[in-house]
């Protein structure tokens, strides 16, 4: 005989490595669930570790750690069940899992193990993990509930293992982070799921940035019949409520309507940037503003993430800067409500071509040298400040950019953090307008003038650069689809500007190994995602 259960699903920020900061909140949100009448708490993928917890799963300790906090979770939590993911080791074996644990009563009354692990782009879980084995299936008040991990819903056989075991509903712990549309590849994913066995799901995901990585949430709850009965916020922590009874899923939770494509980017970006500063401790974040719009488009996303209060901009002028530039920073600043200062780098530059100037410059033309040297005084000025202040120094560069080398090492890379590393230029502009469609922080002449580093005289990049929209184009195809050259041309570009873009990728690899971090929003982005070596003979 079944009765009414209540399921509440924690879309919950967890921070990697701080298992026993991990467990108090997983604590605390189990008492509050279980004052409100809830009989089944659940939590995602991973939760006590983080996600991803890397090398530190080769760490004995750490592993230990996890026992602990599994021990103090059946000792601490009454009157609600629980389902929390965490590593674990086989005592006979010594294999380590992935692995969901049910507490009941205050013991452990299943466990199930994640069966498909996955391999593949940012994923690496057979480094740490073995396969499951089994399905799991617990009955709680007459219902049937099967486990499973992430990457075991998004295959077909995991999830008519757990049908054929009984279960009536599957709940699934993830840690699946965020990439551009993926939501649509994961409702199609499910509803198939859904068509195969009949059975409801509780997708539950986890939210919160975690150095690359975008956790988006996202939690869902669908029906036998894949309708949607419940939905969590984007980005959001949340507990979201469900009752299961004869009559099918409920939900006293409002469904929100599905984001922009450009608003989950842009949340995507905010959240990357907040988390990273927060979980590392940072007191705020630093900017090298120049007027452009990749330092416009930085500055919004940092104020917006850690605020106005914490956020520092310094334009950093010489002697090619534009009046328009001087202009157009000091009101991105003010408009936003940041500290800002303006610090020339003449002298600095100066110093430097001066001490130069006899061994090595002296009778030479100016080109990228003299360039490079403006970059590299900017970086000193910013990580000095940096140094002083406790501020992170954003860098502003963008996917484009990172890709053909377009870029300065120990210039206008140096930085802790890279919020557009996966944004394309053309992407930037998209995004600029769509944050001055919320309120206006951008002025318009930013977005309408023709990009320029403003290294040497009248400079643009257009003049030593195909136009982004080109650039684009084939990096999309090249970088995330590893479309061949052939297969490119096809599409209508030429072929030697198709060769010549793909030909800088590869000389670039050298600074990109070398760049900060920043946020993943593609299904390939520079960093973890695409692994390519330095040294190669390779060539397309």
């Amino acid at each position: 005989m079944t009765t009414e259960v209540t399921i509440a699903l924690a879309q919950e920020n967890f921070l990697v490595g701080d298992t026993y900061g991990n467990t108090e909140k997983i604590i605390t949100l189990a008492r509050q669930q279980c004052q409100s009448g809830v009989d089944l708490i659940v939590f995602p993928e991973l939760a006590i570790t983080g996600y991803p917890p890397e090398d530190l799963l080769l760490r004995p300790s750490f592993i230990r750690q996890v026992k602990r906090c599994i021990e103090k979770l059946c000792a601490e939590i009454e009157g609600i069940e629980l389902v929390v993911g965490a590593p674990r080791l086989d005592a006979v074996t010594g294999r380590l899992f992935n692995s969901a644990y049910w507490i009941r009563n205050g013991v452990v009354e299943a466990v199930y193990d994640k069966k498909d692990l996955p391999n593949y782009a940012v994923f690496d879980e057979k480094r740490y993990f073995s396969e499951g084995q089994d399905s799991c299936v617990v009955e709680l008040k007459g219902h049937n509930f099967a486990l499973l991990i992430c990457e075991d819903i998004w295959q077909q056989q995991p999830a008519a293992e757990a049908k054929e075991a009984g279960a009536d509903s599957l709940l699934v712990l993830n840690a699946s982070p965020f990439h551009r549309h993926k939501n649509r590849q994961r409702h199609h994913e499910l509803d198939q799921r859904i068509k195969e066995t009949g059975c409801n799901i509780f997708y539950l995901n986890m939210v919160g940035g975690q150095d690359e990585l975008v956790f988006d949430g996202a939690s869902t709850v669908i029906n036998k019949q894949c309708e949607v009965i419940a939905r969590a916020h984007s980005f959001t922590n949340e507990v979201l409520p469900i009752k299961l009874h004869n009559g099918g899923l409920s939900s006293t939770a409002s469904i929100p309507g599905e984001r922009d494509d450009l608003a989950e980017i842009y949340q995507a970006l905010v959240t990357g940037v907040k988390d990273y500063v927060e979980k590392n401790g940072f007191k705020g974040v630093l900017i090298g503003l120049s007027g452009g719009v990749d330092s416009a488009l930085t500055l919004a996303i940092a104020a917006d993430a850690v605020g106005a209060k914490r956020t520092r901009a310094v334009m950093m002028p010489s002697r090619y800067t534009a009046q328009m530039s001087y202009d157009d920073a000091e009101k991105e600043a003010d408009i936003l409500g940041v500290q800002y200062q303006v610090i020339s780098i003449e002298a600095p530059f100066n110093a430097f071509l001066d001490t130069l100037d006899e061994p090595l410059l002296k009778g030479t033309e100016p080109d990228a040298t003299e360039e490079n040297i403006q970059a590299r005084c900017r970086g000193i000025m910013l990580m000095a400040i940096s140094n002083k202040t406790g501020y992170m120094v954003l860098t502003t560069g963008n996917k484009s950019e990172m890709a053909v080398g377009y870029a300065t090492l120990y210039g206008d890379m140096s930085g802790g953090f890279a919020p557009l590393k996966d944004i394309s230029k053309t992407l930037v502009y998209d995004l600029c307008r769509y944050r001055n469609s919320l309120s206006e922080v951008i002025p318009e002449r930013v977005l309408t003038r023709p990009p320029s580093a403003e290294l040497a005289p009248d400079q643009l990049d257009q003049d030593s650069l195909p136009p982004y929209e080109v650039i684009d184009a084939i990096l999309e195809m090249s970088v995330e689809q590893d479309m061949p050259v052939a297969d490119i041309v096809e599409q209508g570009y030429d072929l030697a500007t198709v060769e010549r873009i793909i030909g800088m990728v590869q000389r670039n690899e050298y600074k990109r190994r070398q760049a900060a971090p920043g946020v993943r929003i593609t299904r390939r982005a520079f960093g973890r995602d695409r692994r390519y070596p330095i040294t190669s003979g390779y060539r397309r």
